[in-house]
């Protein structure tokens, strides 16, 4: 599979998504080799971020495995296999704070 975190985050930079993370995981689990995390000010811009994401890579033959979160659109998990993407309501990644869970992981804000 081609490399999807610089598409991730072309698409993400196009819906204006901020506050973006990227959480190498390949040392510590096989369920993804990254989470890429992001946020949007509105539920309509974090749908905006998640449905451009699917659109685009589906272009690209990359299979979307899971999703889930659409209906409120507070915090979109869509898991493509390699990279799982976060994509959170401003309000509601304060609240869950995902990133402490994984704070001796590297992380980085660049692809």
């Amino acid at each position: 599979m081609q490399e999807i975190l610089p598409l991730i985050s072309e698409i993400a930079d196009e819906k204006q998504a901020f506050d973006i993370s990227i959480i190498d995981l390949k040392k510590m689990t096989y369920l993804a080799e990254y989470f890429y995390i992001c946020s949007g000010d509105s539920t309509t811009q974090v749908r905006a971020i998640a449905e451009g994401m699917v659109e685009k890579l589906k272009k690209v033959n990359v299979k979307l495995w899971h999703y889930e979160g659409m209906a409120d659109s507070r915090w979109i998990l869509l898991d493509f296999g390699s990279v799982i993407v976060h994509i959170f309501h401003k309000e509601t990644r304060v609240f869950y704070d995902l990133e402490s869970l994984w704070e001796n992981v590297p992380k980085t804000r660049e692809v």
